[in-house]
């Protein structure tokens, strides 16, 4: 997936932190599994193609997509963010 959206440019990074360990409710009973963070750095141009490709090779029923605004940062990473997308 990764390595899609990088393809794409639809992202300019794809941080991959491995073995989160998760506990949640799903079909009405406590779950809990291993599974890899995927945090994306992207533009808001490109959220709505991104979350479709997300949606789209995620194994799961419901994968996690959310957003986190960034309200301040480093201008010149956000710029690299920018051009690495095309945007």
């Amino acid at each position: 997936m990764a390595k899609a959206a990088l393809s794409e440019r639809l992202v300019a990074c794809a941080n991959l932190i491995p073995k989160i360990e998760s506990h949640y409710w799903w079909q009405g009973r406590i779950e809990s599994s291993t599974e890899v963070l995927v945090i994306f750095k992207t533009t808001k141009a490109k959220l709505k193609a991104l979350e479709k490709l997300v949606l789209e090779k995620h194994p799961y029923d419901i994968p996690e997509f959310i957003v986190l605004p960034i309200s301040a940062g480093n201008q010149p990473y956000l710029d690299w963010v920018k051009s690495a997308t095309g945007c």
